[in-house]
């Protein structure tokens, strides 16, 4: 062969092999849609609901009222449905052109859902969509609070099952502290220290001595349930008005923003616990992402050998960062006997720290997200309180699960593919 023949044959340059991107689009979001929407469909179907029902978007302090909205229950209701089947079938062709289904369908449904189920199960009263809104911020602030300190542990490498047991603590503390001192934000204070307390100890096993997290973090809810079930069968029962009957906060209107309708009664006419979440949030998610401290918890989470390698003391970044998360929860746990009762009772959170750990899943770990989802958590919460005083023709039973199924539903379901920090759970030995 000559050489002008093997010149021609070989290429000026290498060939190199295009990248191939695969995307992964699962089959959850599609069923879900259509699950739920049949399930609304054969609600309407089979409990037919005569009468109209009326949305109430104001309270009488407004610098002026909107108007209420009356539907036509069943009308309504099966106008949702269509709505949620062809949303629902957008989805399946997004899957089938392997796409993903976009947030905007989501955000959609749900309210067009929200708003057929509720035009159904209120048919002949009057929805207060103020109170509802208003209720379900408050009901979704220990989660929020637990969600953030569980964002900032496990962004740092920590799983933080304890989560429970940091609000049951920062309750118990809350009204000890807060009845001796006669201040609220005494039992604040209280309630903080009792969620350091427990943090403290989760990183003692955590940390230090290697021992599983998810072990640990069980534990210490066991832990501080007989802890403060024995005190308070011990020392607060007996010593009820003593020890046991803490100052509660009371609601703060902010002057002009609690005037505007719908807005301002729902976000503006909070207690100070409310407000103060609303900085938490902001700090929390300003220091994780815009800080030098919040980019080395994220490193130590992601890669602590790497972050070691650069000079950051990976266990002690560990230690502060879990600290602060339990200060955090623990405030979350001074709702219950500083706004919601004003005393302490056994196993009062309810298992509400699970929710909290859910909504950090759902959330993606992104402080933002689990709070968004925290708050969904909560509305389901007070949605079940709202319509049985509606006397909803929905079961009882089915009412009072109505928070976990929508817990279930969302983390199965909706959150899709997600990443959880890259070192959490596994212990960082030097060396």
């Amino acid at each position: 062969m000559s050489a002008a023949k093997v010149e021609a044959t070989v290429p000026d340059k290498p060939v190199e092999d295009e990248p191939q991107v695969i995307s992964v689009v699962s089959l959850k979001t599609p069923v879900l849609l259509t699950v739920v929407a049949v399930a609304l469909l054969a609600a309407v179907l089979l409990g037919s609901q005569a009468g109209d029902t009326t949305f109430r978007l104001s309270t009488r302090s407004d610098f002026f009222e909107l108007p209420e909205i009356t539907v036509p229950a069943e009308g309504t209701a099966l106008g949702a449905v269509v709505v949620m089947l062809l949303l629902a079938a957008e989805s399946w062709r997004r899957y089938a052109t392997r796409k993903r289904t976009p947030g905007w369908v989501a955000a959609v449904y749900a309210v067009v859902g929200l708003v057929g189920f509720l035009s159904w199960a209120a048919a002949g009263g009057t929805v207060p969509v103020v109170g509802l809104l208003a209720g379900a911020l408050a009901l979704a602030v220990p989660l929020v609070f637990g969600a953030l300190g569980g964002v900032l542990g496990e962004r740092a490498g920590i799983v933080n099952i304890a989560i429970d047991g940091q609000l049951l603590a920062g309750a118990f503390a809350a009204a000890l502290v807060g009845s001796v001192a006669g201040s609220v934000w005494a039992g604040v204070l209280g309630a903080m220290v009792a969620g350091v307390v427990v943090a403290l100890i989760l990183g003692v096993f955590a940390i230090s001595c290697y021992v599983d997290q998810v072990i640990v973090g069980v534990v210490l809810n066991v832990l501080v349930i007989g802890v403060t079930s024995f005190m308070f069968t011990q020392v607060l029962a007996p010593n009820t008005a003593e020890l046991n009957t803490p100052p509660r906060f009371s609601a703060w209107a902010i002057p002009v923003l609690g005037d505007i309708p719908l807005v301002g009664p729902i976000l503006f006419r909070q207690t100070p616990i409310v407000y103060l979440l609303y900085v938490a949030v902001a700090v929390v998610t300003y220091a994780l992402y815009r800080t030098r401290w919040g980019l080395r918890v994220r490193a130590v989470g992601e890669h602590p050998k790497a972050a070691d390698t650069v000079g950051i003391n990976v266990n002690r970044t560990r230690y502060r960062t879990v600290l602060i998360a339990g200060a955090i929860a623990g405030t979350g746990g001074a709702f219950y006997t500083l706004v919601s009762v004003s005393q302490f009772n056994r196993e009062m959170t309810g298992g509400a720290g699970y929710i909290a750990l859910a909504a950090v899943i759902f959330g993606k770990w992104d402080p933002i997200r689990a709070t968004l989802a925290a708050l969904l958590f909560g509305f389901a919460s007070n949605l079940q309180g709202v319509l049985s005083v509606l006397g909803s023709p929905v079961p009882a039973q089915f009412m009072l699960m109505l928070p976990y199924v929508v817990t279930v539903f969302a983390v199965a379901g909706l959150v899709g593919k997600s990443r959880a920090p890259a070192a959490v759970g596994l212990p960082y030995r030097k060396g």
